[in-house]
C-alpha cells in the first residue's frame, strides 16, 4: 500500500497584497479541485492578521504530489510577487525528482524545504482510486 504524503507550505503575505492573494489562491484551489481528482485535500489558511498564509495538501501517494506540481506548477509564478515563502514541509516519502522540483519552487518563491521522515503512527485515510 502506498504511503500518503502531507505537504505544508508557509509564506509571509507581502504588504498590501492580501486581497489579491486571496483571490489568486481561491482561483488556484478551484483549478486544483477541477484538475486533480486524486488529491485528498487542498486547503489555504490565513493568519488572523492576514500576514501569513499556509497551504496544506494531503495526497494519497507521492505520484499525486508530483502530478500536483506538474499540473498546478505553471500557476505558481504569478503568485510569487504576492508572498515570501518561508518553508515547504513534506511529511512522507520523497523521491529525488520531487526533492528537485521542490527546490525549484523555493528558487522561484524563496524559503527552504524540510522533509520529515515517518517514525511511527497510522492514518485512517480513505482509499483513493488511481487515475
Amino acid at each position: 500500500m502506498s504511503e500518503f504524503v502531507v505537504y505544508l507550505d508557509t509564506s509571509d503575505v507581502r504588504p498590501g497584497k492580501l486581497a489579491e492573494l486571496k483571490a489568486a489562491m481561491a482561483e488556484l484551489a478551484s483549478f486544483v479541485d477541477a484538475n486533480e481528482p486524486r488529491i485528498i485535500a487542498y486547503n489555504v489558511y490565513f493568519s488572523g492578521d492576514g500576514t501569513r498564509m499556509s497551504v496544506l495538501n494531503i495526497h494519497p501517494d507521492i505520484a499525486s504530489l508530483e502530478f500536483h506540481l506538474k499540473v498546478a506548477g505553471p500557476r505558481f509564478p504569478p503568485i510569487a510577487p504576492l508572498v515570501t515563502l518561508r518553508t515547504i514541509e513534506i511529511f512522507g516519502p520523497v523521491s529525488e525528482g520531487l526533492a528537485r522540483q521542490l527546490e525549484g519552487k523555493t528558487q522561484l518563491l524563496g524559503g527552504s524545504v524540510i522533509i520529515r521522515d515517518h517514525h511511527a503512527g497510522f492514518a485512517r485515510v480513505p482509499a483513493v482510486p488511481a487515475a
